[in-house]
């Protein structure tokens, strides 16, 4: 079991809040906040090492170089996959996208169907409504349950459907924190069409879970490094090698870099998989950082992060359900990373708000999963979530500053 209370010292935002106060940070989901070995590594980059890679002949460039391949290697390693799998990006959004056009505009055609759920971020569902503009193919969304769990039926019924083309979901719902039974999908839609593509939407079960590439049998896995405690702009996805080797996923940002030669009539595109993806110069410095996080991470233990996590989630479903005054959203079991709840007769932002003034940070809205809203006719959720600095004392902060919600509005 992980010490969080001496975890909380690696982070320097959480001991040195500019109000004086402890900070009670509960919306890692959103993003996570960074130990200072992460930021330390990208620092020493900066001052040691910073060059352009692959460019150079000069040794500085050498050593960039060595240091971008290097970061590559633990970042794909982290997540049990060959470096050559992995195509570093900005963010699980930035991810999706690039398999939408690097995969989806070549593949699919008009009356392919692509299959989504419900419980999508908007990253998993606006990029595939407008491929579906692009090329003429259909969407299909798998329900949801009353209590926050796919729809097992309906996922089988939409997979069931002639020309489903791609699957694409979450691992962990940012809003209810479902984990799914991706083993179990998986399985049943090779079964029912071994040619399928399937997408995994890793945000939120990268900084908690432990993930191997191999074994999930997927053919995308995008990601996002902030969350799971690496710098901002940092994440990417994983691509089966078969998919890259075949060509039947394509580049789709050209320019330096990515390129084996140029001409006035054709262009070649590198046959290092590794570099045919990256178009420019790379951000080595949040690769560097991202490296780090992955380390952190891997010396505290993934299974032991899964363990925490599991604590802090059950200990805050015990707390807050207990509260008559809320409304938690999402299943009482097989969840992770989070709990968001509405405030009966009180709207989220005006929660989240009462909680700011006590120096509680937590997320309202939406988050960016508008139709699970819609379809549940929720105005806004207020959502707490966690990481490995957290502790049960900031879930206790949280339900005594709900205390001050009561007392402004008199509820």
């Amino acid at each position: 079991m992980l010490n969080s209370k001496r975890l909380h010292q690696d982070f320097p935002i959480l001991t040195n809040s500019s109000q004086g106060e402890k900070l009670v940070y509960l919306d890692s989901a959103a993003t996570s906040q960074k130990p200072q070995s992460i930021i330390d590594a990208i620092t020493n980059y900066y001052q040691t090492s910073n060059a352009n890679v692959h460019r150079g002949v000069h040794k500085l460039s050498d050593e960039s170089t060595a240091i971008w391949q290097k970061s590559r290697e633990t970042i794909a390693s982290f997540f049990g996959a060959e470096s050559l799998e992995l195509i570093l990006l900005r963010n699980t959004t930035e991810a999706i996208n690039g398999i939408a056009y690097g995969w989806g505009d070549h593949n699919l055609l008009a009356g392919d169907i692509i299959v989504t759920t419900l419980m999508e971020h908007h990253s998993n569902f606006v990029v595939w409504q407008e491929l579906a503009k692009r090329t003429g193919a259909k969407i299909e969304i798998v329900a949801v349950t009353e209590n926050g769990e796919l729809d097992l039926e309906s996922l089988s019924e939409k997979l069931s459907l002639e020309k489903v083309k791609l699957l694409a979901l979450t691992h962990v719902s940012n809003t209810l924190g479902t984990l799914n039974p991706i083993t179990k999908i998986v399985r049943q839609a090779r079964e029912l069409n071994p040619n399928i593509r399937i997408v995994l939407d890793a945000a939120q079960s990268a900084p908690h879970l432990p993930i191997n590439f191999k074994n999930l049998d997927v053919d995308f896995l995008a990601f996002s490094g902030h969350k799971m405690l690496g710098p901002m702009g940092s994440g990417g996805m994983l691509v089966r090698k078969e998919l890259l080797s075949s060509g039947e996923m394509k580049p789709w940002l050209f320019g330096g870099g990515m390129i084996d030669s140029v001409a006035v009539e054709k262009t070649t595109y590198s046959s290092d998989l590794s570099e045919r993806f990256t178009a420019g110069t790379p951000d080595v410095a949040s690769a560097v950082g991202l490296a780090a996080a992955c380390d952190y991470l891997n010396n505290l233990g993934m299974e032991n992060v899964r363990e925490h996590d599991e604590m802090l989630v059950q200990y805050a479903l015990k707390k807050l359900i207990d509260l008559p005054e809320l409304t938690v959203v999402g299943p009482r079991s097989n969840r992770v990373g989070s709990v968001a709840f509405l405030y009966n007769n009180v709207h989220a932002h005006d929660v989240a708000q009462i909680l700011d003034s006590q120096n509680i940070a937590v997320r309202s809205g939406h988050h960016c999963t508008m139709p699970l809203h819609t379809a549940f006719s929720w105005p806004a959720t207020v959502r707490a979530s966690f990481n490995v600095y957290n502790t049960t004392e900031d879930i206790d902060a949280l339900v005594l500053g709900l205390e001050k919600v009561k007392e402004v509005f008199r509820v």
